[in-house]
């Protein structure tokens, strides 16, 4: 077999593998949304994970196509065809902005990009604290697997300050590798925004334009998602990259 090939192969095989990921992620752990006739998942962590390490064709293919099955897994068939086109531009969105921004990364200093990375990591804090205050706490229906949306598998009880807590554990922690990590971890997190916001606004068009359901009601549960995405994906990358920089050679 050639070595081109052999590439190709690897290629794809890694395409499989992060699709896999995506639809196991995203149907491991759902909060139905009745107002939108959605759900909250956490799929993102693997979208941003294959994009970040992988690029924008592996990002694009596996949270495309993951997260779409996804969807017709759980029962949430009428979402299939947006999410196909959302999350897999959201990958795009995500692989392309990390490769680019290696160039714009050199232009600040490594204490600028520090400062940055802080301040970016107040802000989800504050998001993930406000957004768990309003819409998660109090008596929260779980579900997880595939089930039918009217069947929680558990229902418990979220205080308010649970989500303060977590909220400055994520200060806490991008702060940490603000200090211990490079630059393009700072770029990292505002590639994973960008990806995030395109991916809350298309939701947003598409239950407004042809669902006809109240779309506000799912946008701060979207920004959530985007933002567990972002604090879970970001460390893994950066210790992938760490441990196994032979497995980058693969990337489309």
């Amino acid at each position: 077999m050639s070595l081109k090939m052999l590439s190709l192969t690897k290629q794809l095989s890694i395409m499989g593998v992060f699709t896999a990921l995506v639809c196991i992620a995203t149907i491991s752990f759902t909060v139905y949304v009745p107002s939108t006739k959605g759900f909250f998942n956490i799929g993102e962590t693997m979208v941003y994970t294959a994009a970040l390490l992988f690029g924008p064709l592996v990002g694009a293919f596996a949270g495309g196509v993951g997260s779409m099955f996804a969807d017709v897994f759980l029962g949430y068939y009428y979402y299939a065809p947006a999410t196909l086109i959302i999350k897999a531009l959201e990958g795009l969105i995500v692989g392309f902005l990390s490769q680019k921004g290696q160039a714009f990364v050199k232009a600040y200093t490594k204490r600028e990009w520090r400062i940055f990375t802080i301040e970016i990591g107040v802000l989800i804090g504050m998001l993930v604290s406000l957004i768990g205050f309003l819409y998660y706490s109090g008596i929260v229906e779980l579900y997880s697997g595939i089930v039918s949306a009217e069947n929680p598998t558990s229902t418990v009880f979220i205080p308010v300050e649970f989500w303060f807590g977590v909220g400055a554990l994520a200060v806490l922690l991008v702060t940490v590798l603000a200090f211990v990590s490079e630059a393009e971890f700072g770029f990292a997190i505002i590639s994973c925004i960008f990806g995030g916001l395109w991916m809350v606004f298309g939701y947003f068009i598409y239950e407004q334009l042809f669902l006809g359901v109240f779309a506000l009601a799912e946008v701060p549960i979207n920004i959530g998602q985007m933002t567990i995405g972002l604090i879970v994906a970001t460390p893994i990358v950066r210790v992938i990259k760490r441990a196994l920089p032979q497995l980058l050679e693969s990337r489309l």
